[in-house]
């Protein structure tokens, strides 16, 4: 078994559906450039509100770790 390391960064998704959507919009964003990611940790959630009370739009504050190649 070889030893790691990993890096973290922080990203923020956004989304009209949900909290979940949000995060995987951030997640499925940064696989696109980013390789071996393993975890996320929701570090803040916020949100819009409309005129009626509603929830208009999310948006997710995450860390996510990937393994460093090498």
């Amino acid at each position: 078994m070889s030893d790691h390391v990993y890096k973290k960064i922080e990203l923020t998704g956004s989304s009209a559906k949900s909290m979940e959507d949000a995060v995987q919009q951030a997640v499925s964003k940064a696989s696109k450039t980013l390789n071996h990611l393993r975890w996320f940790e929701v570090v803040e959630t916020r949100g819009e509100i409309d005129d009626n009370g509603r929830i208009k739009h999310w948006q997710v504050s995450l860390k996510v770790g990937f393994r460093i190649d090498g």
